[in-house]
């Protein structure tokens, strides 16, 4: 074969692949495009009225999620299912801070946050934080957390997502816990976290 041949040819061969590695590289065939960030800014007032930013999930680890103390069952079953699986943590449980971040500013104060906190199967260093509706919304949004209230009057509900997010000592989002999970299972789950697995 002429040499001014196999030169075109592989010419023509380079070229394809740069044209291949650029599609690629721009997402046009990426099939797993990266997962949409969860967690970032958010500014609150704990239980006993502190102003509260994201800086408080640092140093430890933080099974967050977002309920209302007028919650029927799924938040006090979140509640006392992270508490159980702290319990099972050991020695591990120094290192894990439960977070309940209320979706309903409306009757969620700080003083009611804290006598909802209160039950003494809670570990004591369980955070609640609430602030003004827009404070709130802007929490949520940031953890992709859907809230709706429902119905009117003083006896409305509050419709929302029930998954517990694992945030990792530097206050970067690990995984999700799917809700209703036996306390063992999250108990596994917060282990493997810590362990790097």
């Amino acid at each position: 074969m002429p040499r001014h041949r196999v030169i075109a040819i592989l010419a023509g061969l380079v070229a394809v692949l740069l044209a291949g590695g650029l599609i690629f590289k721009a997402g046009i065939f990426d099939p797993a495009p990266p997962p949409a960030a969860v967690g970032g800014p958010f500014s609150l007032v704990d239980q006993d009225g502190r102003p509260t930013t994201e800086a408080a999930l640092k140093g430890q680890w933080n099974a967050v999620f977002f309920g209302f103390t007028y919650c029927p069952d799924v938040c006090p079953g979140t509640l006392q299912a992270l508490a159980a699986a702290s319990d099972q943590l050991g020695p591990k449980a120094k290192d894990l801070k439960i977070v309940m971040i209320s979706i309903d500013p409306g009757r969620d104060t700080p003083a009611q946050m804290k006598t909802y906190l209160s039950g003494d199967y809670l570990p004591k260093n369980t955070l609640g934080l609430t602030g003004t509706p827009e404070q709130t919304a802007a929490a949520a949004k940031a953890y992709r957390v859907y809230a709706k209230k429902v119905g009117d009057g003083p006896d409305y509900s509050m419709d929302h997502s029930t998954a517990v997010y694992l945030v990792d000592p530097k206050g970067r989002f690990d995984r999700v816990i799917a809700y209703n999970l036996p306390p063992e299972e999250i108990a596994r789950q917060i282990k493997d976290a810590m362990a790097g697995r």
